[in-house]
């Protein structure tokens, strides 16, 4: 059985913040992997839940917990109350020496920074608020790169997580700039286009959420692990040959059938466009270690050189090579 909970308040966070240095503790005996999503269950992750279930079939009994923040998730994986998670944990890799590891991207960093008509370019936003999904986050990346390049720099920085709830402020008028993904970008222009533009973004596509995991359970489980990461690059290679694999497995596997069809009617032109994108890279990100730690080093959320960084500090690529392996192409 799926067990999906959502998390919206602190998980604990003395004892958690007791943790963070300190190492995972070693979990205790349990039948089911623990997998922690710092987002919400929705379209934009549905092709995660579609390859857990697959991995399901094939043995890899899991418990879903959806939480509201992407700290959170990391968070649960640093105090041990998760083996999977989904994120970004770069930087508490790093600054705090914290055992975890990447074994898969699950998409790439494809943002839009939209802002209200009463800001003609990047300029016009030096010195004024602007909102970010959460503190230390892709979108936050983006823009201090940004701000960087057009030298400028922001004033107040205020969070707000979700794109979909920016943009719901934005139309509100409680928000006038931040940075949306790829669907909702393409709501809130076609809702009020004529309200909001898209200022000039980025070229670079790093890693936006990443499947990472304890490095203890990935010793302890290399079986459950090499099942995953199969299943989510066979879904992954499959979904660029062909976007409605997505919505054919959600119907078939009855999956987010508590959403109203309207938005279940977004999945294909999401996926499709996401394709379209290079939202999804087919190689599950094999080779995007050292692009993310240029981007990350310009971000300001890791320390560098970036060449000075080594892979194996922050992925474990031995899963993702064995899927390769396996199933080529």
């Amino acid at each position: 059985m799926r067990i999906w909970t959502k998390i919206t308040g602190t998980l604990a966070a003395g004892a958690i913040a007791a943790t963070i240095g300190l190492g995972v503790p070693a979990a205790t005996a349990q039948e089911k992997v623990r997998v922690a999503l710092g987002d919400v269950v929705s379209v934009e992750t549905l092709a995660f839940l579609v390859a857990l279930d697959r991995a399901k079939e094939k043995g890899l009994d899991y418990e879903l917990t959806s939480f509201a923040e992407e700290e959170l998730a990391i968070q649960a994986l640093v105090s041990g109350q998760a083996d999977i998670g989904v994120g970004t944990p770069y930087t508490i890799i790093q600054k705090a020496k914290v055992p975890l590891r990447a074994i898969f991207q699950m998409s790439r960093l494809v943002f839009f920074p939209v802002a209200s008509n009463e800001y003609k370019s990047w300029q016009d936003l030096d010195g004024e608020p602007f909102t970010f999904h959460a503190r230390g986050t892709g979108t936050e990346a983006i823009g201090n790169i940004i701000a960087e390049r057009e030298g400028i720099e922001f004033g107040q920085r205020n969070y707000v997580p979700g794109s979909e709830n920016r943009i719901i402020a934005m139309m509100n008028g409680t928000i006038n700039a931040t940075i949306v993904d790829l669907a909702n970008k393409n709501i809130l222009m076609a809702k009020a286009g004529d309200k909001f533009q898209v200022l000039p973004g980025l070229d670079a596509k790093p890693s936006d959420e990443l499947v990472f995991a304890s490095q203890q359970w990935l010793s302890e489980h290399p079986e459950q692990a090499d099942l995953l990461v199969e299943e989510l690059l066979r879904l992954w290679k499959e979904m660029n040959e062909d976007p409605s694999i997505i919505e054919t497995e959600r119907a078939k596997r009855d999956l987010l059938s508590d959403q109203p069809k309207e938005l279940l009617d977004e999945v294909t032109p999401f996926y499709t466009e996401g394709v379209e994108n290079d939202l999804f890279d087919p190689k599950g990100g094999m080779d995007t270690a050292k692009a993310d730690f240029e981007f990350y080093t310009k971000a300001g959320q890791l320390d560098g050189p970036a060449d000075s960084l080594k892979v194996e500090d922050f992925w474990d690529l031995g899963p993702l090579q064995r899927a390769e392996e396996k199933l080529g192409g």
